[in-house]
């Protein structure tokens, strides 16, 4: 044990990546598991002394029903033949999402573990016997850390803790760390801080009997419950403190929303899975150079760029947090801020990786998420990235729809059919084809009409210019005066 601390404390000294042990869980009865995560979220507390169950029964994960119509539309395009029907993540593709996290994080991988369960286990979730087997394992190769594919009650992480001599930290406690580590903005700041603190404060409520107001026996009042105490009131005075900023970005991202909206200019919210190309399709698109990485979460802060389409027509095209699996709900309530523009946007684009094994599974968490925000409801476009990372003939099985459209951000292949279809799927600011006939000397309305419209002819007469034009509304209300029926 010694000896793993000096290994611990001479990498930390060498500015070393931490080196973590990775636990996988598995459970048959997945509502007995949805339940315990929702106590955990609550600070639920359970004592070591609570039994597991004597007779855990192996058998498969349950199958999660197509999530969305959504969903639905894609396995219909022929995009993905087999994932007709999303199921549930494998235990190999949670274990391999779960070593993405962990590199995000700055992490390297030093083992990993596995284990299948019918139910939770009160104390500890794996059962004492997995325990003591993975307290083997764990000492075998000195991690600094281990970390579970799954959310840990207060309790449960205080038994494993005391029974590894390791730090121990959870899925959710792992996400807050990459979001805490990519965040650039104030605003971006901001909303991690609130995220970690209201997910610190029921395991700082957790710490035991021996912490509590209530407790019933002689010693249960010692100078540990006025530290509590203490802690307590400080985490709900600077959540109250990081609300009130928060709320004050939102303001003042809704005064710039009323001043976009007063002129015709349509949002277009890009949204999928974490490391699904969104950024790259952003910048694609946009030419505007925010960061791109393989590592998950690489985007937090948001991003909003003017994208002018085939029509002339111009739009805000707007990069959003990545979504995944069991994103934690204080996350989702912190960037609550940020995601109103998906909210609010005319046209989401449902970014997709081509080439993943679980993209349908992935895009029935985006689903989830969406109707957590109000927005499952919200027209869609489907875009299926790193259509060049396929095999040849893959690619040329696949079909876009109305609905889908293959691409390769990276490549810039598919772009101008997607700027297409974004164009045919904007109401907003309606473009017309009409006949004008402009005076030469109108310098000021030839260069506008240059510039926002399609010229489909141009002919000079006498002084005047006359056009045919396909142009927005917007831009057509300003040439009232030079049509010409």
């Amino acid at each position: 044990m010694n000896s793993g601390s000096t290994d611990r404390s001479w990498r930390t000294s060498r500015s070393e990546p931490e080196r973590v042990f990775l636990v996988g869980v598995e459970f048959a009865s997945r509502g007995l598991a949805k339940r315990q995560t929702a106590r955990a979220s609550e600070g639920g507390e359970v004592d070591v002394g609570d039994k597991a169950d004597p007779h855990p029964r192996q058998q498969p994960p349950g199958k999660v029903p197509a999530s969305a119509r959504a969903a639905r539309s894609v396995a219909d395009s022929r995009l993905h033949a087999t994932d007709a029907e999303p199921r549930s993540f494998s235990a190999d593709e949670s274990m391999a999402e779960l070593r993405e996290l962990a590199c995000s994080a700055g992490a390297a991988i030093a083992g990993q573990f596995h284990q299948r369960r019918q139910r939770p286990d009160s104390a500890t979730l794996i059962g004492s016997g997995k325990v003591e087997e993975l307290h083997g394992a764990v000492g075998s190769v000195a991690p600094d850390l281990v970390i579970f594919d799954h959310e840990l009650t207060p309790s449960q992480q205080r038994n494993l803790e005391r029974e590894l001599h390791i730090r121990v930290i959870d899925r959710t406690q792992l996400i807050l760390d990459i979001f805490a580590r990519h965040a650039r903005t104030r605003e971006g700041q901001l909303q991690v801080e609130l995220a970690q603190l209201e997910y610190m404060l029921p395991r700082l409520a957790g710490r035991g009997v021996e912490m509590s107001q209530l407790g019933g026996g002689i010693g249960t009042r010692g100078p540990g419950e006025t530290q509590l105490e203490t802690d307590r009131r400080r985490i709900y005075r600077r959540i109250r403190h990081v609300k009130e900023q928060l709320e004050n970005v939102r303001r003042i991202r809704g005064q710039q929303r009323q001043r976009r909206e007063s002129v015709p200019v349509a949002v277009v919210a890009m949204v999928g899975y974490t490391n699904a190309g969104k950024s790259t399709l952003f910048n694609a698109l946009t030419r505007a150079g925010v960061l791109e990485s393989p590592r998950m979460f690489a985007t937090l802060d948001p991003t909003l760029r003017h994208l002018k389409l085939p029509s002339k027509r111009e739009v805000l095209l707007s990069d959003t947090v990545g979504f995944i699996r069991h994103l934690p709900h204080t996350l989702v309530s912190a960037f609550r801020a940020t995601l109103e523009e998906v909210q609010r946007a005319t046209l989401l684009l449902q970014v997709s990786d081509v080439t993943s094994p679980s993209a349908a599974e992935q895009r029935a968490q985006v689903e989830e998420v969406l109707r957590e925000l109000d927005a499952g409801d919200k027209p869609r476009l489907f875009v299926m990235n790193k259509l060049d990372l396929l095999p040849d003939l893959k690619r040329e099985s696949l079909i876009d729809t109305p609905n889908v459209i293959h691409v390769s951000a990276a490549k810039g292949v598919g772009m101008d059919r997607l700027l297409q279809r974004i164009d045919e799927l904007i109401d907003q600011d309606p473009v017309r084809q009409v006949r004008l006939r402009v005076p030469q000397s109108e310098g000021k309305a030839l260069a506008l009409l240059d510039a926002k419209s399609l010229v489909m002819s141009r002919e000079y007469r006498e002084g005047y210019v006359e056009l045919e034009v396909r142009a927005p509304a917007s831009v057509l209300r300003k040439m009232a005066s030079f049509i010409s029926e």
